[in-house]
């Protein structure tokens, strides 16, 4: 089937829908989602959205954008960071305008609490810099964007899935393709400017906070087809995901005042960031837990610790964090109110992805040459305003400033571009990926590839790595790619093919899982969420720069960009 549209976004989260925003009225604009809208990621996001607003106390947005810079390891590009803390403001705004229901003051103002490495006058103290809805943030957010895309006739294809991306000979992005997952049919989307908003890709590691369609989509199709992926070795492990499920408890509970202890009931992390104590950005407070747990502090000499919420006002835990009390409570059987609760480490969020401008247009090389017609914005973007570690409450913002800019920039390119004609054939590579799956009777098992190498990913590119463990890495992951060539699905139907779109994520997942241990192998030292033993220092002389992976016809090649740097010199990191 064949669609034609002037803008067409992948992705109805928070990024996407809040493009769609800008041009909805303007052009004709369409947004294809693997999920129902509302279903998005970004609805799990809990503890706030970052922008000095200063409703509790002084801010500033130079304070904001220091905190960013230094709390991604200055591998963050400050032209960006600039902007998203300057914007910040006036997106939050925009937001309330639209009718989200942040939480209030006693005065009618937009409330704000304090969330991990936001601090003011450059690092004296934490600030109330994170303006929220109890602990439903991103949640409300997405319900905010989705009515002003009905509102404002945005035309949805839900529950499609991408399988591709059309470019040119000359690389101008003309559309895309995907599948309807309940009648498995083949759709083409002709457009004049794309934007990729499809999300992360945690599913590539076995313990995560992400949901099971988070399998880096658009990012692996981007790769596919040549582009690079930016600092894909950058991955955020949240300090607080229920111990063994992972699931994420916000960072929202110690910004209301919740304590970290080890088995000895110490709070542990006075050892670590004297300064911000459980508020230390998320990458440090991730290796002091393992740290604890490693020299047999651990509860009980096990692999955990405790979050301690008992010494809170009970209204407290029940009105500002009522679903992260209601998760204790149905999948631990604990009460939040009385009970310390077991938490460890959770593959969070990738600070790396499909690299883009501040205008979210996607750039493919190290000379940030733009590709014209394809922008990205979202996790799968890499602007970079996140560096080597994302801060809290920062990712909701990137979310709706850079949505907002790359729907704005798409908005004009539309208006000053005609369309450009699709290549013969468009679903031709779409239709034939999806023929390999079904009609392979292959004895090989995508579900079984799939497991093997989330634990892989999880044992030898986790919390901390090493040579000899991401050299081992690659094999296995070599080995996998070679055992998915013998996959075969055994539903060979076209009525909501989950058997069929799970082996296409698999697809994905392997890719990313390449770029993120090339990556990882080549990077030798250690800076924010990459941590090698072999090299523990940060190493500004040598790797103060962004990683490009490409994926080539002999594997993969890296390159390199410099970091943009400006009124921030890079140094040590102390909180």
């Amino acid at each position: 089937m064949y669609h034609r549209f002037d803008a067409v976004i992948v992705g109805a989260g928070g990024a996407g829908l809040m493009a769609a925003a800008q041009i909805a009225d303007n052009a004709n604009v369409a947004v294809i989602s693997k999920l129902y809208p509302s279903r998005s990621h970004t609805g799990a996001a809990q503890g706030g959205i970052a922008a000095a607003l200063g409703n509790q106390e002084e801010d500033n947005w130079v304070w904001h954008m220091f905190d960013t810079v230094k709390g991604g390891d200055y591998l963050v590009d400050q032209d960006a960071a600039e902007v998203l803390a300057r914007e910040a403001i006036d997106a939050v705004y925009d937001l309330e305008h639209m009718g989200l229901p942040f939480n209030r003051t006693e005065d009618g103002r937009i409330d704000q609490r304090r969330f991990g490495g936001h601090t003011r006058n450059f690092g004296e103290a934490a600030v109330r810099r994170s303006c929220y809805a109890a602990d439903r943030t991103g949640h409300m957010i997405l319900q905010t964007l989705y009515q002003q895309g009905i509102k404002h006739q945005v035309s949805f294809f839900n529950e499609v899935m991408m399988l591709d991306l059309l470019l040119t000979d000359d690389y101008v992005c003309t559309g895309v393709v995907g599948m309807d997952i309940l009648t498995g049919e083949i759709h083409v989307f002709h457009a004049k400017a794309v934007l990729l908003a499809t999300g992360g890709f945690g599913k590539v590691f076995k313990v995560t906070s992400n949901a099971l369609t988070l399998t880096g989509d658009g990012c692996a199709i981007a790769f596919r087809r040549g582009l690079p992926l930016e600092d894909m070795e950058c991955y955020q492990f949240h300090p607080t995901g229920i111990y063994k499920l992972g699931i994420l408890l916000s960072e929202a509970c110690r910004g209301e005042g919740g304590i970290l202890r080890n088995d000895l009931g110490e709070r542990f992390m006075e050892r670590y960031s004297p300064t911000l104590l459980d508020l230390a950005p998320r990458d440090i407070v991730s290796r002091s837990i393992y740290l604890e747990i490693q020299e047999g502090r651990g509860i009980g000499g096990k692999d955990y610790i405790h979050l301690d919420l008992t010494h809170l006002p009970p209204e407290t835990v029940e009105t500002k964090l009522p679903d992260i009390a209601d998760f204790v409570r149905t999948y631990m059987g604990l009460d939040p109110v009385k009970d310390l609760i077991p938490i460890q480490p959770t593959a969070h969020y990738g600070m790396g992805g499909i690299p883009t401008d501040v205008e979210g247009r996607v750039i493919v090389d190290e000379h940030k040459t733009v590709l014209p017609g394809l922008y990205a914005a979202g996790e799968c973007a890499c602007v970079s305003v996140h560096g080597a570690n994302r801060l809290g409450t920062n990712s909701l913002v990137d979310l709706v400033v850079f949505g907002r800019r790359a729907g704005r920039h798409m908005l004009q390119f539309v208006r000053e571009n005609d369309i450009q004609p699709m290549p013969q054939e468009p679903d031709f590579r779409a239709r034939a990926e999806v023929a390999r799956f079904l009609e392979n009777d292959g004895h090989e098992n995508a579900a079984d590839i799939r497991v093997e190498l989330q634990e892989a990913m999880m044992s030898k590119a986790g919390m901390f790595r090493n040579g000899d463990d991401l050299m081992e890495l690659e094999g296995i992951i070599e080995d996998l790619r070679n055992r998915f060539s013998h996959v075969g699905v055994r539903d060979k139907g076209k009525t909501f093919n989950m058997d069929l779109v799970e082996t296409i994520e698999t697809g994905f997942l392997l890719d990313i899982a390449q770029a993120i241990a090339v990556s990882a192998l080549a990077r030798e030292e250690s800076r924010g969420a990459h941590v090698r033993d072999d090299f523990p220092e940060r190493d500004d002389v040598n790797w103060l720069k962004h990683t490009l992976a490409y994926r080539t016809s002999g594997g993969l090649q890296l390159r390199y960009k410099p970091v943009a740097l400006g009124r921030f010199e890079p140094k040590e990191r102390k909180y």
